[in-house]
């Protein structure tokens, strides 16, 4: 199954918060990568995300350091595998651009991304019980 890694990601220069989640889905030569401004929770609210550079795969091993270029610091917060979801296996209304199951620490569930124009909406939805 492909990789996932949550990484938090501190000082970035071009981050007036200061502080984002950075979550890289392995995806073939790379990864697809998506800025958080927050680690979505089961059943909480959406959070603000926008899609930026793939990132390498050597991201997916990454533990603690100083990111290049002076861009700040990043942490890992979780990571594990995931597998594609089909909409309709948990909402039949609804048509995702991105429906991921994750297993990994941190963060597990369905995770969902919808673009909105030009920025994206990322939410957890808690995986049924067996």
């Amino acid at each position: 199954m492909p990789r996932f890694i949550l990484l938090e990601h501190t000082a970035a220069p071009d981050d007036p918060a200061g502080l984002h989640y950075d979550l890289l889905l392995e995806e073939g030569p790379q990864c697809r990568t998506w800025r958080l401004a927050s680690i979505p929770q089961p059943g909480g609210p959406h959070v603000h995300a926008v899609e930026v550079t793939p990132h390498r795969l050597a991201w997916l091993d990454h533990e603690a350091g100083e990111v290049s270029g002076g861009r700040g610091f990043a942490r890992r917060v979780g990571a594990g595998s995931y597998e594609p979801v089909a909409a309709e296996d948990h909402e039949p209304d609804a048509s995702p651009d991105v429906s991921v199951s994750l297993q990994g620490t941190h963060i597990a569930g369905w995770l969902r991304l919808r673009r909105h124009g030009d920025h994206w909406v990322a939410w957890l939805v808690p995986a049924p019980t067996a």
